[in-house]
């Protein structure tokens, strides 16, 4: 009789384990960490071509000190946070490095406008090959930001959801933060386009 108890309570235990989803709440967690750390990835590719750049555009005497100024801080800004993977599950912290990297690539949009009004610095084959080189980085940005986005949402998802989300508050599993946009307002607000006649 204690030897068939112990089966039932072993076969019981192995049935309630297999379907309250620990096992996809890990496969996830690792996934959202994979997509983070890709993320991280190209900003670092982007923090890294930054003094290259500002170097290249420095040789140009005339060009504005501020924009090239506003570049430098953005990018120490951006590099002096530190990232852990307790980042992820902290959304101060998370939102404090999302808007360093947002100031970093506003400042650089700024520069490369900026560049525009200066002949002899677009036509250096430096600053052009810097430029697509960090126009690709950009993009490489947005796709591991986007494949991030998917990860988290697939994640969250998981430690919502009933049954699961009683095995996720066991062992302590949170929704994690995503990406925002710091303007949103801003953005939401459709643009006035004004066609005046002159």
């Amino acid at each position: 009789m204690k030897r068939w108890l112990l089966t039932w309570f072993a076969l019981m235990t192995a049935a309630l384990l297999s379907g309250c989803g620990y096992n996809e709440i890990q496969r996830l967690d690792e996934e959202v960490k994979a997509a983070w750390s890709e993320v991280l990835n190209q900003y670092q590719r982007r923090a890294d071509l930054v003094p290259n750049l500002v170097a290249t555009v420095q040789g140009e005497t005339q060009f504005e000190q501020e924009t090239l100024t506003k570049v430098i801080e953005a990018r120490a800004k951006a590099t002096a946070i530190q990232v852990t993977p307790e980042t992820l599950n902290n959304a101060e912290a998370f939102q404090k490095f999302q808007q360093a990297q947002g100031e970093l690539g506003s400042a650089l949009s700024r520069l490369l406008v900026v560049a525009e009004r200066y002949p002899e610095l677009k036509s250096n084959q430096a600053f052009r090959d810097l430029r697509v080189q960090l126009e690709g980085t950009e993009n490489r940005i947005t796709v591991a930001r986007n494949r991030y986005i998917q990860a988290v949402q697939r994640y969250n998802t998981l430690v919502r959801s009933f049954p699961t989300n009683l095995t996720a508050k066991v062992f302590g599993y949170e929704p994690k933060p995503n990406f925002t946009v710091s303007n949103e307002a801003q953005i939401s607000t459709p643009p006035k386009v004004d066609f005046g006649k002159k």
